[in-house]
C-alpha cells in the first residue's frame, strides 16, 4: 500500500443471516472498509484466533459486528470468550441483533460489549445505521491501539 493511501478499516461481521450479510456488504460497499464475514460464533473464534480455515488470511478487525442468535456458538458466548482472551479483550464489539429485549442488552453490557444496537427492519434505515456506526467508530472515536 502506498504511504499516502488511506488505511482500510477491517470490520468482522458475525451473522448467520444471508440477507443481513448482503445488506451490510452493500452498506459498506463504497466505504474504505475491508468487510470480513463469518456465519457463526465458532467460525468467529477461529477467525479471531487465526485457526482452521482462517489460519492464513484473517486480519485483526478494528470492529466486530456481532449477532446474538447463531448456530454452534451464540453471540453471548463469543463475547464472553473475546473478553476472557488477553489477546482479544480490547477489540471493539458492537452487538447488532434483532433483539430489542432489555435482558439481552443488560447481559451484553455485563459482558462488556461496546454497544448494543437493535437491527433496523427497513433497508434504508439499516444502511443509514451502518453508515452511522462507521462514522462514529472511524471518524469520531479513537479505537484501541493495536
Amino acid at each position: 500500500m502506498h504511504a499516502d493511501a488511506p488505511m482500510r478499516a477491517v470490520i468482522l461481521l458475525v451473522d448467520d443471516d444471508a440477507g443481513d450479510q448482503e445488506l451490510t456488504r452493500r452498506a459498506f460497499a463504497e466505504a474504505p472498509v475491508d468487510l470480513r464475514i463469518v456465519s457463526d460464533g465458532a467460525e468467529a473464534i477461529d477467525y479471531l484466533r487465526r485457526q482452521g480455515n482462517h489460519a492464513v488470511d484473517a486480519p485483526r478487525p478494528d470492529i466486530i459486528l456481532l449477532d446474538l442468535n447463531m448456530p454452534r456458538l451464540d453471540g453471548r458466548e463469543v463475547l464472553r470468550r473475546i473478553r476472557a482472551d488477553a489477546q482479544l479483550k480490547d477489540l471493539v464489539v458492537i452487538v447488532l441483533t434483532t433483539s430489542d429485549q432489555d435482558v439481552d442488552a443488560r447481559a451484553c453490557y455485563a459482558l462488556h460489549c461496546n454497544s448494543f444496537i437493535t437491527k433496523p427492519v427497513r433497508v434504508e434505515t439499516f444502511t443509514a445505521a451502518m453508515h452511522e456506526i462507521g462514522a462514529y467508530w472511524f471518524e469520531l472515536a479513537t479505537l484501541p491501539p493495536v
